[in-house]
């Protein structure tokens, strides 16, 4: 089974995605904000990392950066799940080292399309 770290502030829009994952057959790991995904990647590494961008201590950006400066961690596939939709933003979300980018409100079976480009084989 696959393992998806999704890092969400919001717990309703959490709980919503980690249900979606978890009928789709992935292991979710559930955290907050970036702290508490850091504090995840030490206990374990996942697949993939599922990450919101305004999230409270640790945003999705910073977050992003700090990951990728530890081999370990670098190479994880990572998809931005965010309310914002300007093309500047996603852009640097992207640029900042990515792979993907959906914005919410999303459909169901475009995150999973996504999860699925990215996740290992």
């Amino acid at each position: 089974m696959k393992t998806i770290l999704l890092l969400e502030d919001n717990p309703l829009v959490r709980d919503n995605i980690a249900e979606i994952l978890t009928i789709n057959g992935f292991e979710v790991i559930e955290t907050n904000n970036g702290k508490e995904g850091l504090n995840a990647l030490k206990e374990r590494l996942p697949d993939l990392i599922l990450c919101d961008i305004m999230m409270p201590v640790i945003n999705g950006h910073e977050f992003l950066i700090e990951i990728k400066k530890n081999e370990l961690t670098a190479k994880i596939p990572f998809i931005f799940i965010s309310a914002i939709s300007e093309k500047k933003e996603i852009k640097y979300s992207l640029g900042l080292g990515a792979n993907d980018y959906v914005t919410k409100p999303f459909e169901q079976d475009e995150l999973i399309e996504k999860i699925n480009k990215w996740l290992p084989k």
